[in-house]
């Protein structure tokens, strides 16, 4: 995956920072959204972060968009 892709998340992940749902579980399973950033070095050095994807979602009622750190096994790609 690189930015820019259009992801879909296709397992069942709880997210307690939603911005509708604060401190409550929210199951992200089906969300779309948009690759921002993939983690791969750090100040020129390799690294191999655990959730190394970072995915935007929008929320409609919010001002602020849906960030979240996710596996390359939790997503898949949207056409």
């Amino acid at each position: 995956m690189k930015v820019g892709d259009r992801v879909r998340v296709k397992s069942s992940i709880t997210f307690y920072n939603h911005p509708l749902h604060r401190n409550q579980p929210f199951d992200a399973k089906g969300l779309e959204g948009t690759v921002v950033q993939v983690l791969d070095d750090w100040q020129g050095r390799k690294i191999s972060p655990n959730f190394p994807i970072c995915v935007e979602f929008p929320v409609e009622a919010s001002k602020k968009n849906f960030k979240v750190h996710l596996r390359e096994d939790e997503l898949e790609a949207v056409e």
